[in-house]
């Protein structure tokens, strides 16, 4: 028997991206040339959102950049970092490849002389360390909207995917896909300054909607196609978040505009 999904856990979802919102800490860089990366990773975004410099205990993420082989005030401040947990993105400027102490191979950008910051790739990198922190620290920077929004959708759609072929009761599923959505949806909209409200929820409900006729198809399918019923079960479900997440952008993008 399918369980129904109650209001109340809605409404703690929502609960949740508010208490997840009021912690505006900063994005912080350090090293060579910070303010001018400072400057450009800060563009349209509010001020304060990036700060050059400061206690890494008051930082959200902190990108370090460096000139060529790490120095040792570099590794003192990582290896800080690294003791906060802090996500921590390394851009290496100059030439040559170097190991970054306390840094993972795939969060050090490569940044060759003469070529500018490659601020796209290093918003990539962010958006990829900074998990749940993402929706907050986007919102005040517009540069990392896309970005953060792409990993959440990654992430829910996977998270759905494995659902949808680890359930098989029929009809089981149905509030822990749907409620997986209305995080998505719901970051989506943090991501993008959207604050949901009393007011605003039945809009996002009606977002949310579209996802329905994901599981219509899905109930089809199994129905032709028993025997590997789970598999098509699992692809609809990853298909159809993440279908919606990107109908979630495109409309909070436009609310955003407005």
């Amino acid at each position: 028997m399918a369980v129904k999904l109650k209001p109340f856990a809605v409404w703690g979802l929502v609960k949740e991206v508010r208490v997840a919102m009021q912690d505006e800490l900063p994005l912080v860089i350090s090293g060579v040339l910070a303010e001018q990366l400072q400057k450009e990773l800060a563009r349209n975004g509010t001020p304060g959102a990036v700060r050059v410099g400061g206690r890494l205990e008051d930082a959200a993420a902190l990108v370090r950049v460096l000139a060529g082989a790490p120095t040792a005030e570099d590794e003192a401040e990582l290896r800080a970092a690294n003791r906060e947990g802090l996500p921590v993105v390394a851009v290496q400027t100059g030439s040559g490849i170097f190991d970054v102490p306390y840094v993972q191979a795939t969060d050090v950008v490569a940044c060759p002389p003469g070529a500018g910051f490659p601020v796209d790739e290093i918003a990539r990198a962010l958006a990829a360390r900074l998990d749940d922190r993402g929706p907050n620290l986007a919102a005040r920077l517009p540069l990392l909207r896309r970005p953060v929004c792409d990993r959440l959708i990654d992430s829910f759609s996977r998270k759905n995917g494995i659902l949808g072929v680890a359930i098989f009761v029929p009809g089981a599923d149905l509030p822990v896909l749907t409620l997986n959505q209305i995080r998505l949806v719901l970051r989506v909209a943090a991501a993008h300054g959207v604050e949901v409200d009393q007011q605003r929820l039945p809009e996002v409900l009606g977002t949310i909607a579209a996802g329905f006729g994901f599981r219509a198809v899905a109930r089809q399918a199994l129905g032709a196609l028993p025997v590997a019923g789970w598999l098509v079960k699992g692809a609809v479900a990853y298909g159809g978040t993440r279908a919606l997440g990107e109908a979630a952008v495109r409309y909070f993008a436009a609310v955003d505009e407005r």
